[in-house]
């Protein structure tokens, strides 16, 4: 298998090659997203040229949380942000930044990671939790899972550490932090590291609605061309990293991408493609439950999801697909 990765890899670089540099004409997109397997369909489409022969030129640049992710898309240093839905919710509701949700991506493929001395999430009670912010979507997530089994916020201390690696950095280094929410490879190489899945957030949430893209609204106005060949690339990388018989390549590109171990990017692969949403749909559902978790810990009622959605894009992306 190492072998043949590495042979694809090659392949991969020569494939670069002949593609050649950017052309003077093409659209540059800076699209910042969080590190993970959520980014294979953009990988996917960087390595097999379907950004390319739609005149972008991407470049995905790796945020180390999510007030980063915010305040670089609101200050125009990113076009396109890819994170968790609720980072674009609270982008509108808290700092009055006009955006819109153009793409969906997954249902976050998230667990629980804990100590391996803790036995329940009730022995939780007057530790420490590590999130991203204390405000932020998969936060939420653990706030309700601990709420599930009788523990309020109050009944334990949260610290924002920042992104899902350096939840896993923490976790790993100082013992004092008892859980944070993880998704594949950081709870892959949690697990390797002595730690422990607890739960996983789909089956104490159900529906929800994971990673997704925005953008200014008042951006993808002037630039709809553009966001609309971003949104076909992107379903083009999708169907193809979820077709099986590119399940090698696609993990080489996880190795490649993500400087993985061969065994870890495959396991991370097979434990994350049927939580990639068909063609990049959002799950109407899990928006309403995002929202609904949203107002339960920030207070207020859920909003509507069209306050945030425009899905015109999408649905001219795909029907010219």
């Amino acid at each position: 298998m190492a072998a043949t990765t590495r042979r694809l890899l090659l392949a991969g670089l020569a494939c670069a090659a002949m593609l050649g540099p950017a052309r003077a004409e093409d659209t540059k997109l800076a699209v910042i997203v969080f590190p993970g397997v959520q980014n294979l369909p953009m990988f996917a489409a960087q390595a097999k040229g379907f950004f390319a022969k739609r005149g972008l030129a991407v470049d995905l640049k790796f945020t180390p949380n999510s007030d980063e992710l915010r305040n670089g898309l609101a200050e125009g240093r990113y076009q396109i942000a890819h994170s968790a839905v609720d980072n674009a919710f609270a982008l509108k509701d808290k700092a009055n930044i006009d955006i819109a949700v153009v793409l969906g991506g997954d249902d976050s493929f998230n667990r629980l990671i804990v100590q391996p001395d803790i036995k329940s999430l009730a022995d939780i009670k007057g530790k420490t939790v590590a999130v991203d912010a204390v405000d932020t979507a998969y936060a939420f997530q653990l706030y309700e899972m601990l709420r599930q089994k009788g523990l309020n916020k109050g009944d334990y201390e949260v610290k924002p550490v920042g992104g899902t690696g350096q939840r896993l950095e923490a976790l790993t280094k100082d013992k004092t932090y008892a859980a944070a929410i993880m998704n594949p490879p950081f709870s892959i190489r949690a697990e390797k590291a002595g730690l422990k899945v607890i739960g996983t957030t789909a089956s104490a949430l159900g529906a929800y609605q994971g990673s997704s893209a925005f953008v200014l609204r008042a951006w993808g106005a002037a630039n709809g061309d553009t966001v609309v060949k971003y949104v076909q690339a992107y379903i083009e990388g999708l169907r193809w990293m979820l077709d099986a018989k590119n399940r090698t390549e696609a993990v080489a590109l996880l190795v490649e991408r993500l400087k993985l171990p061969e065994d870890i990017a495959a396991q991370a692969y097979d434990a994350t493609v049927s939580g990639f949403q068909k063609d990049g749909a959002l799950d109407m559902e899990g928006v309403k439950n995002v929202l609904k978790l949203r107002a339960q810990f920030e207070g207020g009622t859920p909003a509507a999801p069209e306050k945030y959605i425009d899905l015109s894009y999408y649905r001219k992306a795909l029907a010219g697909l």
